[in-house]
C-alpha cells in the first residue's frame, strides 16, 4: 500500500511540474514615460507696490522679477523648441494669484470675442491650476488678444472616458484680466512684436479646491501649468486665415508650455510644474525651492496607475497581483506598495517617506494622502 502510495505522489508531482512548464509566467508590467519627469518649479514672491491689471507691467513688482524661462513644445525633448518666444511671472498677496505672460508674435490676431467661447481656437495663452495636487478639481483660464476669457473647471481629466468633466459655464467673480499689443490687432499690413497678459485671480475662488479649502499658506505648493497656443496662419484679402492641407483641414496648431508634459496633452496634471508660495518680496532674493521627497512618493504611484491602465486597455481587466508589476525605485523613501484590484476599479497605497500617512491613487487618476495612522 505504502508503495502503491509513493507512486500516487511521485506521479502528482510530476503533473504538477508538467504544468509549471507548459504555462509561461507572465512577464512584469512596465511603464517609460516618454521625457524624464522633471517638473519645473517656481518660488512665488509678494508684491512691493499696487498691481494694476491694464496689460502692462511697469510696476516695481513685475520689474525687480525675472522671467521664466522660455516654453518649450507641449512634447518637450522630443520636439524642437518653438519658434517664438514665451515666458511669465507670478506673484501673490492676500487677496489674488497674479499672472503675467509676454509672447513674441509677428501677427496678432484674433476673432472670439464672446465670453467661454472655446478660445483655444484662436492664438491664445492658458493657466491650469490644481491646488491640492490630486490630478482632479482643477481649473482652466484661456485668453485671447482681444482679452477674451474662457474660464472652467475640471473634475478630472479628459482621458477618464466619464461625463460630465467639467463645469463650462462656470465663471470667476472678481477675476481681472487685460491684454496689451505692441502692434496691431488683425492687420496683417504690418508686422507685430509682442502681447502681453495680465491676470489675477482671487483666492476666493481658488481656494475651494485647495487642500484645506483656503488660501495658500507660506510654503504651500501647488501644481500649475501654462500653455501657449499658436496657430499657422495665411495672409489673404487682407485678413488672417488658418493654413490648410490638401483635404481642407486646418494645419495642426503649436502647444508651447512652461512645464512639458511629454505629449500632445494639457490635461495631465501629474505632469504640471509646482509653484511655492513663499512671504519674502520681490525686491528680496529669491529663497530656494524646497524639493519634497513625497512627490517622488507621488510619481512612482502614477507609473503603476499607466501599468494598471495600459493593463486594462489591452485585457479588459484589471490585476490583482503586486507582483506582477514594476516596482520603481525611491531615492531617499522606502516604496512598498499594496494593491486591491476589482471588476471596476483598483487602488495602490504606500506611506508617505515619513510613515506618518498613506498616499492612495485609484483607477480614476485621483491621488491622496490619509489621515495620520493612529
Amino acid at each position: 500500500m505504502v508503495k502503491y502510495l509513493s507512486l500516487f505522489v511521485c506521479i502528482v508531482w510530476s503533473l504538477s511540474l508538467m504544468g509549471q512548464t507548459t504555462q509561461p509566467s507572465m512577464a512584469k508590467l512596465q511603464y517609460h514615460s516618454p521625457i524624464p519627469f522633471a517638473p519645473k518649479t517656481y518660488v512665488c514672491q509678494q508684491p512691493i507696490d499696487s498691481i494694476v491689471i491694464d496689460g502692462l507691467d511697469k510696476e516695481a513688482s513685475w520689474q525687480e522679477l525675472a522671467w521664466s524661462s522660455d516654453f518649450v513644445d507641449i512634447e518637450g525633448q522630443l520636439k524642437p523648441l518653438p519658434h517664438l518666444q514665451t515666458n511669465m511671472k507670478m506673484i501673490w498677496d492676500e487677496e489674488y494669484f497674479y499672472f503675467f505672460a509676454k509672447m513674441e508674435e509677428p501677427h496678432i490676431w484674433a476673432k472670439l470675442t464672446e465670453r467661454d467661447a472655446v478660445i483655444y481656437q484662436d492664438d491664445d495663452f492658458e493657466i491650469f491650476i490644481d491646488p491640492d495636487g490630486d490630478a482632479h478639481n482643477y481649473y482652466e483660464f484661456e485668453i485671447n488678444a482681444w482679452n477674451t476669457i474662457w474660464d472652467l473647471f475640471m473634475m478630472w481629466p479628459y482621458r477618464h472616458q466619464r461625463s460630465p468633466n467639467y463645469l463650462f459655464n462656470w465663471n470667476v467673480d472678481g477675476l481681472k484680466h487685460a491684454v496689451h499689443i505692441a502692434g496691431s490687432l488683425n492687420d496683417p499690413s504690418d508686422k507685430d512684436e509682442f502681447w502681453t497678459v495680465e491676470m489675477a485671480i482671487p483666492w476666493s475662488a481658488l481656494k475651494e479646491m485647495a487642500a484645506h479649502a483656503k488660501p495658500p499658506k507660506v510654503n504651500d505648493q501647488w501644481r500649475i501649468n501654462f500653455s501657449r497656443v499658436d496657430w499657422t496662419m495665411e495672409y489673404t484679402s487682407g485678413r488672417y486665415e488658418k493654413v490648410k492641407d490638401k483635404e481642407g483641414n486646418n494645419l495642426p496648431e503649436n502647444n508651447w508650455v512652461w512645464s512639458p508634459q511629454g505629449a500632445i496633452a494639457m490635461h495631465m496634471p501629474e505632469m504640471w510644474g509646482y509653484v511655492q508660495f513663499v512671504d519674502s518680496p520681490v525686491s528680496a532674493g529669491v529663497p530656494a525651492f524646497q524639493h519634497r521627497p513625497d512627490e517622488k512618493i507621488k510619481w512612482a504611484l502614477w507609473q503603476l496607475y499607466f501599468q494598471q491602465t495600459t493593463y486594462k486597455e489591452s485585457n479588459g481587466r484589471y490585476l490583482g497581483d503586486i507582483n506582477q508589476f514594476t516596482i520603481p525605485d525611491v531615492e531617499g523613501c522606502s516604496f512598498i506598495p499594496e494593491l486591491f484590484a476589482g471588476k471596476h476599479g483598483f487602488q495602490f497605497s504606500v506611506p508617505s517617506c515619513n510613515g506618518q500617512r498613506e498616499w492612495v491613487i485609484n483607477e480614476m487618476g485621483k491621488i491622496s494622502q490619509t489621515k495620520n495612522h493612529p
